[in-house]
């Protein structure tokens, strides 16, 4: 498995630890987590819990459900989805801090029986073809070059029938401000335009039954998101940098430099 470089936005090592200390300074008492009480620190992802919620029910989940989650970080899809639905999820990230950090969350609101945690590539997933009946993909593709690879293997381990449902960033002819919360630098952002990323997904053989472009709400609700005091259990606390990048974001959605884009697609086999 290829192992994450140390040079990325994902590689602190302290994750977990940075949580830990948020949480304890805002008072809540580990031993009773909650999931409301991660909301804001959990969905590394334009518009956050909302982003999750309305692409979760678009999915259309029930409790016979195989979930993956394709690109977890710390796990905050695969807990509002085994908690909401009560279904099995299995969820995969790159990062060994982010794999460590969800099973230690996980474990903590007691859903460590519905979710297995693993570390791999989403590019060369770990598992046979055909297991999961949807895939989630939340701002991953733009760390990732190859986006026929990464459709190809959502594809081959959906079964027949079978949904991604996709939440991400694409970008257009200007070129956003960095850091950004996937990219410190350009070189470690992988954007494509909204047509290319839909082709990239047509290709890997899914047929697509919804493609919005939410750039306004988007860049409304992260305005909303900037205007007010950052909630001490927020991502700025384990994100680097997370002020910086979270307004050179909300800027280039405002300006249309970058547009948010959910998609679903529906996989067809032979």
């Amino acid at each position: 498995m290829n192992n994450i470089s140390i040079d990325t936005p994902y590689s602190s090592g302290i994750s977990r630890i940075a949580i830990e200390k948020a949480l304890s300074a805002a008072g809540i008492d580990l031993d009773t987590l909650r999931i409301g009480d991660l909301a804001l620190v959990e969905d590394f992802h334009t518009m956050g819990r909302i982003a999750t919620g309305g692409l979760t029910e678009l999915a259309g989940l029930t409790a016979e459900s195989r979930v993956l989650d394709a690109g977890s970080g710390i796990g905050g899809t695969a807990r509002f989805v085994a908690d909401g639905y009560g279904c099995q999820v299995t969820a995969v990230d790159l990062t060994e801090d982010y794999c460590e950090t969800a099973r230690w969350i996980d474990q903590l609101v007691g859903l460590d029986d519905r979710i297995s945690v693993r570390q791999a590539d989403v590019t060369d997933l770990p598992f046979d073809d055909s297991g999961f009946d949807v895939v989630f993909s939340q701002h991953v593709q733009m760390n990732i070059a190859d986006k026929d690879r990464l459709y190809r293997e959502a594809h081959r381990v959906l079964d027949s029938g079978g949904l991604l449902a996709i939440w991400d960033i694409t970008g257009t002819d200007g070129n956003p401000d960095f850091p950004l919360p996937w990219a410190d630098r350009p070189d470690q952002s992988h954007l494509v335009t909204s047509d290319e990323l839909r082709g990239a997904v047509e290709r890997a053989g899914f047929t697509l039954e919804r493609w919005d472009d939410l750039t306004d709400q988007a860049a409304t609700i992260m305005r909303m998101v900037l205007a007010n005091p950052p909630n001490p259990v927020g991502l700025q606390s384990f994100v680097a940098n997370f002020p910086e990048k979270i307004e050179n974001l909300t800027r280039a959605l405002t300006d249309g430099r970058l547009r948010a884009i959910r998609g679903l697609a529906r996989a067809h086999k032979p």
